[in-house]
């Protein structure tokens, strides 16, 4: 094999491996569907299944070529949720023979996902590797963690997982960490709503376009999937025209916006209209050695040239990316100005706004489709998207570079360097 892996590691600035020849062929997503929307019915392993039958099929592999396949899912969300990987690799229609495997990184999963199917194939353990992120926030459930010991008469302990979600116990609520950073990089509450302004315009401007068509795989009202002797899976939308486009993207003014009071904290700057949108939704890509790709003639949409992770401070979470960003452009020896097109997730608009600030990146050059402000953070799916739609944007923009990051709940970033085929 002609594939090649250099891994560091810095204390000051994160972890990371650089890797030659290793290709992303192509992929797709399901739209996005807003809490408790279309999508809220169906499940996040059949999700994945209807993702990853698409990506086989706009990448031109068959299933049983794939070697193995790794999954990011962050909210159990369904009860045979411990089978997840498996039965997504299954019922998609890779061998039985090929293992799955969950991996959880909360917002910076996809791109792990990425980064792991990378590493399995530049260490001769597989030659193409399904990838595929996938959460159905509408379905995050209700939990009791202490009822099977029982509790007093009027005093049952449930929790709302997916508001405890966002509140790192260790630290301050996610949100918070946002206006924290705000106060820190002296961002407005103006700034922060043009920025969330622009996000809503630009996506509608790329779909208006027809940018989105090419990664969307549509999700029919009703569907069945079906392997050998295995029971069929069954899913039905809540929506009985099913679901062909992103959900949550609504048209706003900056009036409406300013009109929002702050959730996180007194002052803000954060509320729900600069904030990252709760969706369910699933992607998946294929990733494959160089020497898969020659010997069958495929042709990838770009290369993987390296991932990394960091941690900051857990109050600042969402300054993630940048020690993240910084560390992998360092150890391949490029400048920020070297990146044509940067997709950095719109986690919140202070967050995002304060990472551009850090790193110096000319704001023509991010999240130039829009980002999650517009259509959502599907906390396990969006990693995969920011790569799939920098690279897509890199081929229309006629560019070369791009990054896909995130900051991550707890105080981590990720971050990972694509270049156009």
């Amino acid at each position: 094999m002609s594939v090649s892996i250099k891994g560091y590691n810095s204390r000051e600035g994160g972890i990371g491996v650089l890797f030659d020849d290793i290709y992303i062929i192509d992929g797709k997503r399901t739209p996005f569907g807003k809490f408790t929307g279309s999508l809220s019915t169906v499940s996040p392993t059949d999700l994945g299944i209807h993702a990853s039958k698409a990506a086989l099929n706009a990448s031109e592999i068959d299933g049983g070529e794939v070697d193995q396949v790794i999954v990011a899912n962050i909210g159990q969300a369904n009860s045979d949720c411990f089978f997840l990987p498996r039965h997504i690799a299954l019922y998609a229609g890779t061998p039985l023979t090929a293992p799955a495997l969950l991996v959880q990184r909360i917002c910076g999963s996809g791109v792990e996902v990425l980064g792991q199917a990378a590493e399995q194939i530049a260490l001769g353990k597989a030659n193409v590797v399904l990838g595929c992120g996938t959460d159905t926030m509408s379905r995050y459930p209700l939990v009791s963690y202490s009822a099977r010991q029982g509790f007093p008469l009027g005093r049952p302990d449930y929790v709302d997982l997916l508001w405890e979600a966002l509140n790192d116990t260790a630290a301050v609520p996610m949100g918070r960490t946002a206006d924290n950073l705000a106060a820190k990089y002296g961002l407005s509450r103006e700034e922060v709503d043009d920025y969330a302004f622009r996000s809503q315009n630009r996506y509608a401007a790329a779909k208006d376009a027809g940018f989105f068509d090419g990664e969307i795989t549509s999700v029919p009202a009703r569907g069945e999937f079906t392997l050998g002797d295995l029971i069929p899976r069954k899913f039905k939308c809540a929506n009985r025209d099913g679901l062909a486009y992103d959900e949550h993207p609504r048209q706003t003014s900056l009036e409406n916006l300013a009109a929002l009071r702050p959730v996180f904290s007194k002052h803000g700057p954060t509320t729900a209209g600069n904030a990252s949108g709760i969706v369910d939704g699933a992607a998946s890509l294929l990733v494959a050695s160089g020497d898969y790709v020659r010997t069958h003639g495929l042709k990838p949409i770009g290369k993987i040239r390296g991932y990394s992770s960091a941690g900051v401070e857990a109050h600042l979470m969402g300054i993630g990316p940048v020690p993240a960003i910084r560390s992998l452009l360092n150890a391949l020896e490029m400048e920020v100005s070297d990146i044509d097109r940067y997709e950095i997730n719109e986690a919140f608009s202070a967050q995002v706004l304060s990472c551009a600030r850090e790193l110096g990146i000319d704001e023509e050059t991010l999240n130039v489709n829009g980002g999650a402000v517009a259509l959502g953070h599907p906390l396990g799916v969006t990693g995969l998207r920011l790569a799939h739609t920098a690279l897509r944007t890199l081929h229309r923009d006629d560019k070369q570079f791009g990054v896909a990051s995130a900051c991550i709940g707890g105080g981590q970033g990720i971050a990972m360097v694509v270049e156009r085929c």
